[in-house]
């Protein structure tokens, strides 16, 4: 499938098995001689990827969260000047969410632009992360504070190197399927998933590793639904900030906890609730439709309310340096009948500082 952004095209496969390097060049015209490829030290299937081009210049970026960062950039930056990447040389990035950030930022600024393909290998950059172009790295303590839009010329999503991700990658992008299922009305999809298994703890890779048809019928919906948002909408002027459900609440508590000490995903779930209590508070999310979404997050296990102490004025804060905030005012998205709405909000309201402290306790 293909989605137009702007300016930028870009191609999505959806395939059983990961890409060999002979399948990507074909596909995408590359000059083998130009081209870096870019990948975390626990990323597998890079040598499958490879296959014969042992001597595929190949730059290694540290793991986690804690990484999204600009010397992880300059890393890349250097990998590719010493590689003598041409301004029409290619950036291939294997991984996950942190990776495609990186890799589509730095291919964003060197030599004023070059083509950045990728592999997604992650739930969480399969469903949310590698379609759309935003990328970016944290800085100042802030999380994704620079960044650019920069779509991807082809993303690729294998279904293989799912059965790679420990538990906890699993629960961080289930949760970002969670939140568009909401968005994009296929809620009741997800409730049926979560009845077909036990009325203990629910293990989504033992469920979806018997069911991965089923896994990427969703992950499809997903990626159709955010291209969708982002074809009308790339620079999120607008409607694409629907896209952040919950993040606004997740950005401040990985930024107040420290980058890195919890998943991304685990903090949407947590960020979704305090949204919805949020929407219920201002007449907005109907309490039929906020007690489902929440029932749903603590069906699959996830935090309502969060078991670390977290000042309130550091959260709010971090709150107050959103990048979707303006004229002063506060951008949160809150669920309504069937999707959601985005409302602006004074920093000081009571309605919301009564939640953030509900949610803090």
């Amino acid at each position: 499938m293909q989605f137009i952004f702007d300016n930028f095209k870009t191609n999505v496969y959806f395939s059983r098995k990961i890409p060999d390097f002979q399948q990507i060049s074909a596909e995408n015209n590359i000059n083998t001689h130009n081209i870096l490829l870019i990948a975390d030290e626990n990323t597998k299937y890079i040598a499958d990827l490879i296959g014969k081009n042992e001597n595929l210049p190949l730059c290694l970026i540290k793991s986690g969260e804690e990484n999204k960062n600009w010397l992880s950039i300059e890393t890349i930056l250097t990998a590719a000047n010493n590689a003598n990447l041409n301004r029409d040389g290619v950036f291939l990035a294997v991984g996950g969410g942190v990776i495609g950030d990186l890799a589509g930022f730095a291919a964003s600024i060197y030599k004023r632009g070059c083509r950045f393909i990728l592999v997604s290998t992650t739930l969480l950059g399969m469903v949310d992360a590698s379609l759309g172009g935003k990328t970016g790295f944290d800085l100042f303590g802030i999380k994704n504070l620079a960044g650019t839009f920069y779509p991807a010329s082809t993303v690729y999503i294998p279904q293989e190197t799912l059965s790679t991700l420990p538990k906890k990658e699993w629960k961080s992008g289930f949760a970002e399927l969670i939140k568009t299922a909401i968005l994009a009305d296929f809620l009741e999809e997800i409730k049926a998933i979560r009845e077909q298994g036990t009325k203990e703890k629910f293990d989504l890779c033992s469920f979806f590793s018997a069911n991965y048809s089923l896994l990427f019928d969703l992950i499809e919906k997903a990626v159709v639904f955010k291209g969708s948002i982002v074809s009308e909408d790339m620079r999120e002027a607008g409607k694409r900030k629907l896209l952040n459900l919950g993040h606004t609440f997740a950005h401040a508590l990985e930024s107040v906890l420290g980058l890195g000490t919890i998943s991304h995903g685990e903090a949407v779930a947590w960020g979704m609730v305090l949204s919805c209590e949020l929407g219920v508070a201002l007449g907005i999310t109907p309490n039929e439709r906020a007690e489902k979404i929440i029932n749903l997050i603590n069906y699959f296990g996830y935090e309502n309310t969060f078991p670390f102490a977290v000042k309130k004025d550091a959260f709010l804060n971090f709150i107050k340096s959103d990048k979707k905030n303006k004229n002063g005012k506060l951008t949160f998205i809150v669920p309504n009948n069937d999707s959601a709405h985005i409302i602006e909000i004074e920093s000081g309201d009571i309605i919301l500082e009564k939640i953030i402290l509900k949610g803090l306790i």
